[in-house]
């Protein structure tokens, strides 16, 4: 087994305990600024190109969060939401309450999802676990499953890693989840294992991968912090 493959194993392996899912929507808010108001601009951005009754692919979809979110705003649409961690898959269920029949959960990476094609495509606080030569050939497979010109909404870590201005945004982030009431001492850890072991990239080497996946018109919507979030078009 590659060293790349152990550390994704060591990272994703809270997300398969089934106390951390549970407890994954109530936690998240606290790390991400605005967390909900993105699942709503989310929501809006995919709207304007899909039909009213689009089949959309959710990757990362584990907790079921952006699930809710559009099926909730748009009761026609249907998903597909694949996630490696079964745990969480399984809290997305129970998320999705009433709105499950909708969605077709599917335990694994880009390379198990359906074919397509899918008119939109959404990847929340995913792609920063992601190595760039990964981060691209994944974006490349959802292009690759999208329709012509269909949106693709993408947001997660990433923040300048220049200089010192690394440590100042990791600070910034750890300051956020602090305030929102996180623990300190798993504020600490997340702290310590994003700098250890996430790849983060700037927003700058996010834009061009995106671009190098085949995406165009790439816009960014969302910037808090150490987050950003862009629409871009298959």
């Amino acid at each position: 087994m590659a060293h790349d493959d152990i550390t994704m194993q060591a990272l994703l392996a809270p997300f398969n305990a089934p106390e951390h899912a549970r407890l994954y929507g109530e936690g998240v808010s606290r790390f991400v600024p605005g967390i909900a108001d993105l699942h709503r601009m989310m929501a809006i951005l995919v709207a304007e190109r899909a039909p009213e009754n689009a089949r959309i692919l959710v990757l990362g979809a584990g907790g079921g969060l952006e699930l809710r979110a559009m099926a909730q705003a748009h009761p026609r649409w249907t998903f597909v939401g694949v996630d490696p961690a079964g745990a969480m898959l399984d809290e997305a269920r129970r998320v999705l309450g009433p709105d499950a029949p909708r969605v077709a959960l599917c335990e694994g990476y880009i390379d198990d999802a359906p074919e397509g094609p899918f008119d939109a495509a959404t990847c929340l606080l995913t792609l920063h676990f992601l190595e760039t030569g990964e981060r691209t050939r994944t974006l490349r497979e959802l292009r690759r499953r999208l329709t012509p010109g269909a949106p693709l909404v993408v947001a997660h870590s990433s923040f300048p890693q220049d200089g010192d201005a690394r440590g100042l945004w990791l600070s910034r982030y750890a300051a956020f989840a602090l305030a929102s009431g996180a623990d300190p001492k798993q504020v600490e850890n997340a702290s310590k294992s994003i700098d250890a072991h996430l790849p983060m990239l700037s927003p700058e080497q996010d834009e061009a991968i995106l671009r190098d996946a085949g995406f165009s018109d790439i816009a960014l919507f969302y910037a808090a912090f150490t987050w950003r979030g862009w629409v871009s078009y298959a």
